[in-house]
């Protein structure tokens, strides 16, 4: 994501769309009321002729739409906003959808900007430049391929080796099974994205051996109890291979809420409920504030990340489109790792 001239005075940014993750992040600060100013195509208003302006072509012009509406579709990686408009060559005042897409550019003006809004920006500009990361969880069975995306994992193919019995027992380099596999992953083409091999037993080592030759580099191996998505959820939220999964927003996002769970049942340095964290960061108690994106959406935390982040904490924004953000939905969206106890 591009963020430019920004007008403080009239609380407005230039935004140019770069990757499918920033469209999550806009999802996330674009809000009900929000002016935004992009291109789009509507038919063209001819004053004497409604019938046929109906029929007409559609024409490029540039609207200003006050949202109403705002949905993203994870399926073909869209945020489509739907609201009336109000700024624009013709139909002042009437609804128009702007579908937004990868490669676009738009203003975006609101009436006040939130600190979590800014910050969702920055965070996205940075993130923009790091590689996906490509995961393959496989036993002797299955393989589950999925990629990290800045808002959750997300599973692209599950590939069978189809072996059983005793025929396959000298089928030591994966046959057919390794090479679909390959096939696939050369498919994703990305070269720069890490690839980490994982599951139980000894396939995920054979498997390596196989995309090495093949001329894949930048890949890990580690050991997890399953395989599949059950898998990869395992390897996130116990931190296995740290070092390389702080690279994943989703791997930051998914140990810290472990973290907190490993807090809540084993010494207490922990809370959750809007009310109860709202206390502890008053108090200066809390180290990490956790917050769930979708809450975001609903209500103003501002105060409460502005006493955190005072009293040098750490603030979270976990996406709930992981198992980690499963788990902090669960407690109701908020929730704090603390540096003390509270009385």
């Amino acid at each position: 994501m591009k963020v430019s001239n920004s007008d403080k005075g009239r609380n407005t940014v230039n935004i140019t769309i770069e990757t499918d993750d920033d469209l999550w992040h806009l999802y996330n600060v674009i809000e009900v009321n929000d002016l935004i100013t992009a291109s789009t195509t509507r038919r063209e208003e001819k004053a004497n002729d409604k019938i046929r302006a109906e029929r007409a072509e559609k024409k490029r012009m540039t609207l200003g739409i006050r949202a109403e509406k705002i949905e993203f579709s994870e399926d073909d990686f869209r945020l489509k906003i739907l609201g009336t408009i109000e700024s624009g060559p013709q139909d002042i005042g009437q609804h128009h959808t702007l579908m937004l897409e990868t490669g676009e550019r738009f203003l975006l003006e609101k009436n006040r900007w939130k600190d979590t809004q800014t910050e969702r920006l920055k965070r996205a500009v940075e993130d923009t430049n790091k590689p996906r990361m490509i995961f393959v969880s496989l036993d002797q069975d299955d393989a589950t391929i999925a990629v990290s995306r800045q808002y959750g994992l997300k599973e692209l193919a599950v590939v069978r080796s189809h072996k059983c019995g005793k025929q396959y027992a000298d089928d030591s380099k994966g046959g057919d099974y390794h090479g679909e596999i390959i096939s696939k992953l050369k498919n994703i083409n990305d070269d720069d994205a890490p690839l980490v091999l994982l599951g139980p037993g000894f396939e995920k080592e054979l498997l390596a051996e196989s995309v090495k030759t093949a001329g894949m580099k930048k890949v890990y191996v580690y050991h997890t109890g399953q395989s599949g998505m059950q898998g990869i959820n395992e390897l996130m939220k116990k931190g296995m291979g740290a070092d390389l999964l702080r690279e994943s927003r989703v791997g930051i996002e998914m140990e810290s809420v472990e973290k907190l769970m490993e807090n809540i049942g084993k010494d207490g340095l922990a809370t959750y409920g809007t009310q109860e964290v709202s206390d502890a960061a008053a108090a200066g108690a809390v180290e990490t504030l956790l917050i769930l994106d979708s809450k975001l959406r609903e209500c103003d935390f501002d105060d409460i990340v502005r006493n955190v982040e005072t009293q040098k904490g750490t603030v979270t924004i976990v996406s709930g489109g992981h198992d980690g953000g499963k788990q902090l939905e669960a407690l109701g969206g908020m929730a704090a790792i603390l540096r003390y106890k509270l009385c």
